[in-house]
């Protein structure tokens, strides 16, 4: 068996085995789309290959770098996609040799084609028009800003679900960064689009952009593009805002402060972003959208959470409200705003990132103007859910020798009545002070748009309700309790 013939037979079972896999609990049926040629040392071949899962309800386009050496490298056994006679297949990114090859794609600006076929076409403007008959022509290029950087070692960030990150050490200045999407839509990454959109107006709220690689292949008779990878500045040895809240948790530590100077952050990033992407009126068929969205999350939440029905008249009160309320005109926002999409950079103070939305959703969804009371409002959920998980740990770590007797799964009911006070108070204060901050900054408090910013509140938690239901059930008092605030008033 040769090692194309190897790959084919390995590549499906080891991408089902992947975190970034959507499929999860099958094996896909690939149609490869087509491969890229990117420059790699002698005696390996680097390529970044496009395939398609057609066995999805709706197929998937999988992005899947990957090098082929004439020997195992020792290091590499769990970066082995297949092996053949004198050849093993290796996951590009996590093969040095296909990390540098993918991030210089992008600072030095290449243009890539299909290995050992065709050129790609100069741009992707150039292809845009019909497919070749029967030519499968996929190619890309890359897109600098700034200097170039010479990296001098990689390591592939641990943890992620949907993309694979790879850290870069460069031989002068600050790390950096390589975002390779896995899941390829058509159309402008936000990711990509609102962070350099940002930094291009000024702003030092998001890390700073190195480049991109922009990909094209064929869709039917036409040709699609859309971002493959996303460079940027690294910050390494700094936590993220939950981190920093939890610990002002644990240690009885005031977050007011901090709370305030992320208002005043968020207000920044949203007063650029309506200045340097487009904007739309909030017309009649986007309240109706809008509202549609949020009638759909709470049935999801009804299903799930069964006792929320008897909520619904109450639910239905306070999402036609936010509908009927007056309106901001709709922007770019980061839209899956929480404590976690925050750095605490000394120096610095709050910096954004990861405006890529929610990988499954549709691209068109996530590119599309909306609402800035949604980002409030998911940092606000962010706070109670700060709070929430204190209580959650204290409840596990228990309180003499009444935790000894308590069940192991009990959360926070668990928690004794002074602790539980003092968390939700935590909450109310960070959650107070954030919003003093963002209107402070933009002369319109936000609680202004009460009826607004309550329906997108209450349209978060139910959210939360159902994943909680799924997936965590000793935490779903969190968004239960936040449910039936939002609904009292």
């Amino acid at each position: 068996m040769t090692a194309s013939e190897a790959l084919r037979a390995a590549l499906p079972a080891w991408m089902a085995r992947q975190r970034w896999y959507t499929g999860k609990g099958r094996e896909p049926r690939l149609e490869p789309v087509g491969g890229l040629a990117l420059p790699g040392p002698d005696g390996v071949d680097v390529a970044t290959w496009l395939v398609r899962d057609v066995g999805a309800a709706d197929p998937v386009l999988y992005q899947v770098p990957l090098t082929v050496r004439p020997a195992a490298v020792p290091g590499l056994e769990h970066a082995v996609v297949a092996e053949g006679p004198g050849q093993v297949v290796y996951d590009g990114c996590h093969d040095p040799a296909g990390a540098a090859a993918l991030l210089a794609a992008v600072v030095d600006e290449a243009r890539l084609g299909p290995p050992g076929g065709d050129e790609a076409p100069a741009d992707p403007a150039d292809a845009a028009g019909p497919a070749r008959p029967g030519g499968a022509v996929v190619g890309a290029r890359g897109h600098r800003i700034g200097a170039p950087v010479s990296a001098t070692g990689s390591r592939v960030l641990r943890g992620e679900q949907s993309n694979t990150s790879i850290i870069f050490d460069v031989a002068a200045g600050a790390p950096v960064i390589l975002k390779v999407f896995r899941v390829v839509q058509a159309g402008r990454n936000p990711d990509v689009e609102v962070q350099e959109a940002l930094a291009s107006g000024g702003s030092t709220r998001v890390p700073r952009p190195l480049g991109d690689l922009l990909g094209w292949w064929p869709a039917g008779a036409q040709r699609a593009e859309g971002h493959l990878a996303f460079a940027q500045e690294f910050l390494p040895g700094v936590e993220d805002a939950w981190r920093v809240a939890l610990r002002a948790l644990e240690t009885g530590t005031d977050f007011a402060g901090r709370a305030r100077a992320l208002g005043e952050a968020t207000a920044e990033v949203h007063a650029v972003l309506a200045r340097t992407l487009p904007t739309a009126e909030a017309d009649a068929a986007a309240r109706e959208a809008v509202l549609s969205g949020w009638r759909q999350r709470f049935a999801a939440a009804r299903d799930a959470v069964p006792e929320l029905a008897a909520r619904a008249d109450d639910v239905e009160a306070v999402l036609r409200a936010g509908a009927a309320a007056p309106w901001p005109p709709l922007q770019r926002i980061h839209g899956d705003y929480h404590l976690g999409q925050v750095l605490d950079v000394p120096g610095r103070g709050w910096v954004l990132l990861d405006f890529e939305g929610e990988p499954l959703r549709p691209l068109a969804e996530r590119t599309a103007p909306d609402l800035p009371q949604r980002d409030i409002a998911g940092m606000l959920r962010s706070f109670d859910y700060a709070a929430g998980s204190a209580t959650v740990a204290a409840g596990e770590s228990g309180h003499g020798d009444r935790a000894a007797n308590r069940p192991a799964s009990t959360g926070p009911v668990a928690v004794q009545a002074a602790e539980l006070d003092a968390h939700h108070a935590w909450a109310r204060r960070a959650r107070e002070a954030f919003l003093d901050g963002y209107g402070a900054a933009t002369g319109r408090d936000p609680r202004a748009d009460a009826a607004l910013l309550r329906a997108l509140e209450l349209d978060k938690a139910l959210y939360e309700a159902v994943y909680e239901a799924r997936n965590r059930p000793d935490w779903l008092p969190i968004p239960r309790a936040g449910v039936a605030r939002l609904l009292a008033g």
